[in-house]
């Protein structure tokens, strides 16, 4: 295949996982696609984008397994995201959503002293976002963290959060 090819199903593959993002009453065989395509969008950008594609496609990765609710997954994409946004020095949107991505894995998965420190580090960084119409939308994202349901927390987990 040509970096042309590999681009167009990139392309291609990450608008499918969009529109299925989108779809409110997904079925599980639409989920397992969505999760499937996802990583199919990122794999192809691995080959022909730039480390902006992959950073983006790390971030819609982890946003999938979060709507899913599998937060260990939602995770460990989203540290990728955010790592990538550090290491190549992006500022701005996409950092601002690797911020919101780790955060909201962490509120789904209970851990909400790192949902707190990477949900402040979200909003810092989006008020300095240039783009009107995209530091709108980061905020957004960012706000509709707590609309999701989290994980059950267990007791010991939830201990940590009470004065001793």
């Amino acid at each position: 295949m040509t970096n042309e090819e590999y681009k167009a199903l990139a392309t291609e593959y990450y608008e499918k996982t969009v529109a299925l993002m989108d779809k409110p009453d997904r079925t599980e065989d639409e989920n397992f696609e969505m999760i499937n395509l996802s990583h199919a969008s990122c794999c192809f950008w691995t080959v022909c984008g730039t480390f902006l594609h992959i950073a983006r496609g790390e971030w819609q990765i982890s946003r999938v397994y979060s709507l899913l609710k599998m937060s260990d997954s939602a995770l460990i994409h989203a540290e990728r995201s955010l790592k990538i946004c550090l290491t190549s020095m992006f500022r701005d949107f996409d950092l601002t959503l690797a911020y919101e991505a780790v955060a909201r894995a962490h509120y789904l998965a209970g851990n909400y002293g790192q949902f707190f420190k990477h949900q402040i580090l979200a909003i810092e960084t989006a008020q300095k976002v240039a783009d009107g119409a995209d530091r709108a939308y980061c905020m957004n994202e960012i706000a509709s963290i707590d609309e999701e349901e989290p994980e059950p927390v267990s007791f010991a987990a939830a201990s940590a959060f009470l004065p001793h």
